[in-house]
């Protein structure tokens, strides 16, 4: 059984940073891109970054580049989301994602989740 566990979560004040984890199990971890994506309250799911599985180069919305830092221990089957410089607009629930598929930027080509953790951004 797969498994995408997030953690890292919470409620940081503008400017602040954190750092999310996304520990996974059940799949070779290697073989898989990761992805982090979020979702806003009343917006659709929208792509934050994700890393590619065999050459380890990173790819960042707009939004995120300069600020965020996508990362991964493959020995530890693990993805990492490093934000800085956050603002009350980056509040939403942040999902890990796992796929194998090509195009790691695209929400229909997951082929698995997290669960999702509550990212909360004061002004």
């Amino acid at each position: 059984q797969v498994q995408l566990v997030e953690s890292g979560g919470g409620l940081v004040q503008a400017g602040g940073s954190l750092r999310l984890s996304c520990a996974t199990s059940g799949l070779t971890f290697s073989s898989y891109h990761m992805a982090w994506f979020r979702q806003a309250p009343g917006k659709e799911r929208e792509y934050v970054a994700a890393i590619i599985r065999t050459t380890g180069s990173t790819l960042y919305a707009d939004f995120a580049a300069g600020r965020f830092t996508i990362s991964r221990d493959n020995a530890k089957a693990t993805v990492f989301l490093q934000m800085n410089s956050l603002k009350p607009e980056d509040t939403g629930v942040y999902y890990c994602a796992a796929t194998q598929k090509p195009a790691p930027g695209r929400a229909d080509q997951v082929d698995y989740w997290g669960q999702g953790i509550q990212v909360t951004v004061s002004s």
